[in-house]
């Protein structure tokens, strides 16, 4: 369920955030079809039935409890909801996903298909789960610790009953994983954070305390036995990549009278080979059960040959093509802004100005849709010594740059700060879209306005689709789309994989 009744909620935080998309949705399909927004007719009656299928009430007594925790938006929910209601049939699909009745309808129809499916473990916003249900998949099960996160998955995946998206850690769920997945599963997803990569000492530094997620990950393995495994990791996880490719030959897990095994291979890929307008190098991981690899007569090996046959003729992007055909926008001056819309700064949800099919990577990105809505294109704060360094820079320019040495507030750190600022070449695919970016996005500059990208700019970059709504904070959205795998990588990664389903 999207919504848990207005007296049952536990976290009235986001029940109002979900509250305000909605109302947003309806009032920018009113702006972009040239509607009144007052133009609703619909009976108390039938307003009532509508937040009874949503789910944010149980019975009609309940609204006065709805008023007190909407407060001076229940007018404009009221509003919207008429309007909705009235004008049902152009509206279509637009609302369904904040509608308990309709997800649940559409979770049926999709658990009837017959489709290989995958579990997806740190699973963040939901980068790697969007390419893999873009290669044919269906997801059985998602986790992830952060909370923002697991509700960003929640809304941009109906398809999956927001109880089998689950927000916790995963040492306190894997050795009851029986109580979340009842179904053999394909595929076994996921990026454990792997962070003790320094001691060098050790003998095994895949062993270090910092590194236990990754443990429960590979426990999480021997509990389901999946078909294949795809783990992917930063860069710096190479120098451990043969002590990970140990822990998946040490699974020998009995099963039915079977002995189950893995065979595993790793690779580093780059984003920008899978027609990613970024570049991102990933360690990606990919370990076969042995039964599989038997009948199938398929190696880890085979499926990455596979990777970069499909990868020779696609094509490649750049940053422009992802900043192209989208409003443009200025930098906020006035601190504490971020969360507030306004025509000239961006919106969390706007109409979109053009259709979202102008150029070959929005059409990839987009599947050929036309997207009449944009999210998350809001321009980030700028203080008046950052917008003159914004300025001065030209696209490729740094933080050593002597037309900044003036006023440069890290001049005398230069040494491990180089990349501090850095403006970006839009003839040149981005660099790599980063989780810092929800701390300052200095590093990201935009080659030619005067602020840094926004989060769907970023999540352009990722090849995210421009109707992926990323909930929470404005800051926390950075965190969300920096920390994702990019969509059309993983999509090219599954749609290896399936051939062998």
């Amino acid at each position: 369920m999207i919504f848990l009744p207005v007296n049952k909620i536990d976290d009235k935080a986001d029940f109002v955030e979900k509250v305000l998309v909605y109302i947003r949705l309806v009032e920018v399909f009113a702006e972009r079809n040239k509607l009144d927004i007052n133009d609703g007719s619909a009976s108390n009656a039938q307003i009532c039935k509508e937040l009874v299928d949503m789910g944010v009430i149980e019975k009609e007594n309940d609204l006065s409890l709805l008023k007190k925790v909407l407060l001076e938006e229940c007018d404009r929910f009221i509003k919207a909801l008429s309007f909705a209601i009235t004008h049902k049939n152009e509206v279509g699909s637009l609302l369904d996903k904040l509608n308990n009745k309709k997800r649940l309808a559409l979770q049926n129809k999709e658990k009837k298909k017959s489709k290989p499916n995958f579990v997806d473990f740190f699973a963040g916003a939901g980068g790697l789960s969007c390419g893999f249900l873009q290669a044919g998949f269906k997801v059985c099960f998602a986790n992830d610790f952060e909370e923002v996160c697991v509700k960003t998955y929640q809304y941009n995946h109906p398809e999956l009953p927001c109880n089998k998206v689950v927000q916790n850690d995963i040492r306190k769920i894997v050795d009851d994983i029986d109580k979340y997945i009842d179904e053999p599963i394909d595929v076994v997803v996921g990026g454990p954070p792997c962070q003790g990569f320094s001691s060098a000492n050790k003998q095994r530094i895949i062993d270090d305390p910092r590194n236990e997620l990754y443990k429960y990950y590979i426990k999480a393995i021997r509990k389901i036995l999946p078909k294949f495994v795809v783990m992917e990791n930063v860069h710096g996880m190479l120098s451990v990549a043969n002590q990970v490719v140990e822990d998946y030959e040490a699974i020998h897990e009995k099963k039915n009278g079977k002995t189950y095994s893995y065979k595993i291979a790793y690779r580093l890929l780059n984003s920008v080979d899978f027609s990613v307008a970024q570049s991102r190098e990933r360690l990606i991981y990919i370990a076969i059960r042995n039964d599989v690899a038997n009948e199938k007569k398929v190696t880890p090996e085979t499926i990455f040959a596979d990777i970069e046959k499909n990868n020779k003729g696609k094509p490649h992007f750049i940053l422009q093509d992802a900043l192209d055909y989208i409003k443009p926008l200025k930098a906020p001056r006035i601190k504490n802004q971020n969360e507030v819309d306004d025509e000239t700064t961006g919106k969390k949800i706007d109409v979109n100005q053009f259709d979202g099919d102008e150029n070959a990577y929005l059409k990839l990105i987009n599947g050929n849709r036309k997207i009449p809505y944009i999210f998350n294109h809001k321009a980030r704060y700028l203080s008046d010594v950052n917008y003159e360094i914004y300025r001065l820079l030209n696209p490729g320019d740094d933080a050593t740059d002597p037309k900044i040495a003036h006023i440069m507030p890290y001049a005398h750190r230069n040494h491990c700060f180089k990349d501090k600022y850095f403006k970006l070449v839009a003839e040149k695919p981005a660099r790599t879209i980063t989780a810092h970016l929800r701390m300052d996005c200095h590093s990201h500059i935009h080659p030619s306005q005067i602020r840094a990208l926004t989060p769907r700019e970023a999540a352009r970059c990722q090849s995210f689709p421009d109707d992926y709504l990323f909930l929470g904070a404005y800051l926390k959205t950075y965190m969300q789309i920096g920390n994702a795998v990019p969509c059309l990588m993983a999509k090219g990664i599954a749609e290896c994989l399936r051939r062998y389903l």
